[in-house]
């Protein structure tokens, strides 16, 4: 199985090295209205909010540039990987709507199972780091070999009262294989694989990365009534296919938890897992998140910068 990418693959170094291609911003207010919805205020993706916080401008989302992904995976694993494959990062540097930048991961010699995987921009810039996977037998991922130490609860703010072990919210989705085509052709993704919008090996269409994180994630009420007033970004997605892949037109339940909450110099964050449930009870695919919400945002903490 290779699915039906494209572009091209070329190797480089060792490293299995996508097209150069130019992400969108897809939570922009001209893509929300592209496809029907409001866009979101005070949030990173708005160009004049992110300037505000020193960012160039409103942000591509982390999970966005995990689209540009499949079909580097697809070389190195096979369609293998959307079954039981991972992939791994943590986000280095932000871009900003059709900043050129280039997916790859490093070639899986026979016996390999882990390799690591990243991003970069044009001129060199490290945009994400991390690792991809497939099978079983893998070792921890990138994410889930970071060094995750509690933080002083009392140093929070923002997260005040949140701390790991705390259950998330759950609902139950489906994805209508024809509403997902619509919205594809509507806001189109970077590597757009036939299996996104027709038959896949699998039966149905299947669901791009991208949507997977939306679909799983979980949102500001989920961590406390401080983060509302808060802008957020991604600061590292984890995709883990136990069962995959989700499939349209199939229903899901999801589950989720907090494992660890931390501060940095400029954000509070919250690290949590969860995971999307098929109608069996198997676990289907899985993730791992970094939210982090900005200080200089928040009124709980005047004069940051």
């Amino acid at each position: 199985m290779t699915g039906s990418a494209t572009g091209s693959l070329t190797e480089q170094d060792g490293w299995l090295v996508g097209p150069v291609r130019v992400p969108h911003n897809r939570a922009s207010a001209e893509a929300m209205a592209r496809i029907g919805k409001e866009p979101r205020p005070h949030n990173i993706h708005d160009d004049a909010t992110a300037q505000a916080l020193g960012f160039r401008g409103g942000t591509v989302a982390g999970s966005v540039h995990l689209d540009q992904f499949p079909p580097v995976l697809l070389a190195a694993f096979s369609g293998e990987w959307f079954e039981n494959g991972s992939l791994s990062l943590q986000f280095r540097n932000a871009t900003v709507d059709a900043e050129p930048v280039t997916a790859m991961v490093a070639k899986p010699y026979p016996g390999t199972d882990q390799v690591d995987a990243r991003m970069v921009r044009q001129d060199g810039l490290l945009v994400a780091e991390g690792t991809a996977s497939v099978g079983r037998g893998a070792g921890p991922t990138y994410l889930t070999a970071l060094d995750l130490r509690p933080v002083d609860p009392a140093t929070l703010r923002l997260l005040k009262g949140v701390s790991p072990g705390r259950p998330l919210s759950s609902r139950t989705f489906v994805v209508d294989a024809t509403a997902q085509r619509e919205q594809l052709e509507a806001n189109p993704i970077t590597e757009p694989l036939a299996w996104y919008t027709g038959p896949s090996p699998w039966g149905p269409p299947i669901v791009n990365p991208a949507a997977v994180v939306q679909l799983i994630r979980n949102g500001p009420g989920d961590f406390g009534p401080h983060v509302a007033h808060a802008v957020g970004l991604f600061g590292a997605i984890e995709l883990r296919y136990v069962a995959g892949p989700l499939r349209c037109d199939t229903t899901y339940s999801t589950s989720g938890e907090v494992v660890a909450v931390g501060a940095s110099p400029k954000t509070e964050y919250v690290w949590y897992d969860s995971r999307a449930i098929d109608e069996h009870g198997q676990v289907t695919v899985t993730m791992r998140m970094q939210l982090r919400w900005m200080k200089a945002s928040s009124p709980l903490y005047p004069g940051a910068g």
